[in-house]
């Protein structure tokens, strides 16, 4: 990756896989990073940013910013970013519980614990390193740090993901979770009794003024909308199935804590709340269950599901018992 701290070169290193081409009346009138984002052969919309904003794209001759709107007649010319792995990540015989694969794409069950992608503190141990070894190095055509992500789960959150093993897959899967194509059905279990057997939370979700890396329901937050049910009362602990109908960081940890409700086991959100009576849960009590979405090259509808995992199952057990509920 080309280096994001400091003061940036004004030249990064060229390769030999330009690309050139002429924007034609398709393109007039589009902004740079999505016209190039649907091409489907550089990534995410945010990785064309990305691309864009090191300088490895530029509009006859001369570099942009992405928000340029096109003209027809104009020539891109496209470097593709140097992908070389940063010190410190490389493959690890991490196991991966795999729900389906092909050609194009990877559908895991994610266990909790485990780090979608590296980062400081996180450069080992990782989805991404386990990725490096199933696939027997990097993926051409995807980003070192992010290969094939186009949507994560916290390292606590258990749960079905999706990964794309090319460019064009992960541009489709991108635009498929941006245009809320795709169904998400995720498990929690929550403090307390809901009002309401089912609902939706319809509220605004930004960064917490005070603590920078937690998010927050706030005025002038983007639109986050989480739909729920209700599954099971339990020993003051509540099983609710989540449908989330946006894509916001901690969308249904904040949400739930918004309404009163803390996930069980939520170090962040839940206030402080202790642990239910004789139950061992180590994390947030968060599990997507089930994912729902086109497949980029067949078009069939396909449904991923993954069961609940051994700590959740405990937790509903004991809890079950507690109340001295049958238990399924």
């Amino acid at each position: 990756m080309w280096p994001r701290h400091g003061k940036r070169s004004p030249t990064p290193p060229r390769m030999t896989e330009e690309e050139r081409f002429t924007v034609d009346g398709r393109g007039a009138r589009q902004r740079l990073d999505r016209y190039l984002a649907a091409l489907g052969r550089w990534g995410t919309r945010s990785q064309v940013q990305r691309l864009i904003e090191d300088g490895h794209v530029r509009l006859d001759g001369r570099p942009v910013k992405p928000g340029t709107v096109l003209r027809c007649g104009q020539t891109i010319a496209v470097q593709p970013a140097p992908r070389a792995l940063p010190a410190g990540v490389e493959a690890e015989a991490i196991p991966l519980d795999v729900l389906y694969e092909d050609e194009w794409l990877l559908v895991i069950n994610k266990p909790p614990g485990l780090v979608v992608h590296p980062a400081p503190g996180h450069w080992r141990g990782t989805l991404v390193s386990a990725l490096l070894h199933h696939w027997r190095g990097p993926r051409p055509g995807l980003d070192a740090l992010r290969p094939g992500i186009v949507h994560r789960l916290d390292k606590d959150t258990s749960g079905v993901l999706v990964i794309a093993k090319d460019a064009a897959t992960l541009a489709d899967l991108g635009t498929q979770f941006r245009n809320r194509q795709v169904e998400k059905q995720y498990v929690a279990f929550v403090w307390g009794r809901l009002r309401h057997s089912s609902g939706t939370i319809s509220e605004p979700i930004g960064r917490n003024p005070t603590h920078r890396k937690r998010m927050a329901v706030r005025q002038g937050g983007r639109e986050a909308v989480t739909a729920y049910e209700v599954c099971a009362l339990l020993d003051g602990v509540t099983m609710l199935r989540l449908f989330p109908r946006t894509g916001r960081t901690h969308q249904l940890r904040v949400h739930l804590a918004a309404i009163g409700h803390p996930i069980v086991g939520d170090a962040v959100y839940g206030r402080g709340r202790a642990r239910p009576s004789g139950v061992l849960i180590e994390r947030q009590a968060l599990h997507a269950e089930r994912l729902t979405f086109r497949h980029p090259r067949t078009s069939e509808r396909m449904t991923f599901v993954a069961p609940l995992t051994a700590d959740l199952s405990l937790l509903r057990r004991r809890c079950a018992l507690a109340a001295h509920l049958p238990v399924a």
